[in-house]
């Protein structure tokens, strides 16, 4: 057995995009092209805006936060809820308190989950 860590510690501070207070902790790479990360949203913390490079599902593990998509909406998100974003997609997430994120990025991508009706319940 081996143990590994991917706390807070071990990631990158984001600072592209005008972030703030955020850090991205690798864990796993996959031959097929496939990114799996732990990503920290510090309290206050943002990734700034930017277009996704390739599909990505953004799933909340602890805290919660908020999400921006093509609608250019604050969506709030919460432990136990995911986003997820196309190639070319604009978005931005963010947190008042802070939250954990588990990022997968990769080419196939395709959710299993119950799929959220968005409204204005759950907009900022």
């Amino acid at each position: 057995m081996k143990i590994y860590n991917f706390d807070k510690d071990t990631g990158r501070e984001i600072t592209n995009f005008d972030s703030k207070q955020s850090v991205f902790s690798r864990i796993i790479q996959h031959n097929e092209s496939l990114h799996i990360g732990c990503m920290f949203i510090g309290p206050e913390g943002i990734v700034g805006s930017h277009p996704a490079t390739i599909n990505q599902l953004f799933l909340v593990v602890q805290g919660e936060g908020w999400v921006t998509g093509k609608e250019g909406i604050q969506y709030r998100i919460q432990s136990g809820k995911a986003a997820y974003w196309e190639p070319g997609e604009v978005h931005e997430s963010g947190s008042e308190q802070g939250m954990t994120v588990i990022v997968i990025e990769g080419e196939d991508l395709q959710p299993l989950m119950s799929e959220v009706k968005l409204n204005v319940k759950n907009t900022l």
